[in-house]
């Protein structure tokens, strides 16, 4: 076994490092509890994906100023019965307590289904679970679980500012489908002041942005998912997953045609993928015209620390000269890191 034998030259550099970073950490954590404001005065908004009340206890007290994804699906998972309404509402409920009526509460639909069996909702096998009955398409297949998951949600809505969000839409249909329960549950609860969306994670949405749009108060990006459908790559495959990068003109493309669009419409975008929690990825989201990123609560710090240095109007005209030049390229990563540090962005 070789046996490492630092110097004490070695061991003072170590210490320092510890002690320099430590001082970012304490600086980052300081600056993640004011409003994330670039350079040029365009406001950011930071939030926090989450499971639980504990969860977003921890992502208020790093600086989040909403909850842009509850995966309800916590609920859900390794037990042997469904949830009931009581059950889901407490939790609900607590979540929303914790963020108070002047934050934000998006909760997702139950999103299971490919990766994320249920041992009490036994689906069909299928040779592409991916592909097959999941998200929205379960909720819809098994309405009554839907209604009563529905119910449970909508009562937290006296206690924070609450949206709803469909995951997995891919048509118009399921779209219409999913509002028309809602909207039954809405009428016989009462809580009618609730804003509704839909996650755009399937490519199809992509091409049916006109029609979707008007009938939505906001939409959520799931990068994660709709990055490796666009390039038909599993992203836990190293096999694959190593082909194709976040930071690709054909992924950015893609992320802007959403918020042009929406601009159009003037429906609110927010991204809860991983991509908005890595400050590199999220510098070019903002030049790709996103002013709402949902993270986890430990990456609120580095990121409000990269968006108080960005100027925006800036990394907008980079990002769509690079677009235009690097149309067959497979990444701009180098390019947007080379910028970043050339304007002393910190990563």
């Amino acid at each position: 076994l070789l046996q490492c034998q630092p110097s004490a030259l070695d061991i003072t550099e170590a210490y320092a490092r510890v002690a320099q970073q430590c001082a970012i950490n304490e600086q980052e954590k300081t600056q993640a509890q004011a409003p994330a404001t670039t350079t040029d005065g365009h406001r950011i908004e930071v939030a926090a994906n989450a499971l639980n009340a504990q969860d977003t206890h921890a992502a208020v007290a790093n600086g989040a100023e909403g909850v842009g994804l509850l995966r309800s699906e916590f609920l859900f998972d390794e037990r042997d019965t469904a949830p009931s309404e009581e059950e889901q509402a407490s939790a609900y409920s607590a979540v929303a307590q914790a963020l108070g009526k002047e934050r934000t509460l998006i909760v997702r639909t139950l999103d299971v289904g490919g990766d994320k069996p249920l041992s009490y909702l036994p689906l069909p096998k299928e040779d592409n679970p991916f592909l097959g009955l999941r998200g929205i398409r379960v909720s819809l297949d098994q309405p009554e679980m839907f209604r009563v998951q529905l119910r449970a949600i909508l009562r937290s809505a006296p206690l924070t500012k609450l949206h709803i969000m469909f995951p997995m839409i891919a048509t118009l249909e399921e779209l219409r489908e999913a509002k028309a329960i809602l909207a039954q549950e809405q009428a016989l609860s009462g809580h009618h002041d609730v804003q509704v969306g839909i996650m755009i994670e399937v490519p199809s949405v992509l091409w049916a942005l006109d029609e979707m749009l008007p009938r939505v108060d906001f939409v959520s990006v799931g990068s994660n998912d709709l990055v490796q459908y666009l390039f038909a790559a599993d992203r836990d495959n190293r096999r694959v997953s190593d082909r194709f990068d976040a930071l690709s003109p054909i992924v950015l493309r893609a992320l802007k045609s959403i918020t042009d669009k929406a601009a159009i419409y003037g429906t609110s975008v927010t991204l809860c993928g991983e991509i908005g929690g890595r400050p590199l990825e999220a510098m070019a989201l903002i030049g790709a015209g996103y002013r709402n990123l949902s993270m986890s609560p430990a990456s609120i710090g580095p990121v409000k620390a990269m968006l108080l240095a960005l100027n925006a109007s800036e990394v907008t005209g980079f990002l769509n000269d690079l677009l235009a030049q690097k149309t067959g390229a497979s990444s701009i990563r180098a390019e947007l890191r080379a910028y970043a540090e050339g304007k002393g962005v910190p990563l």
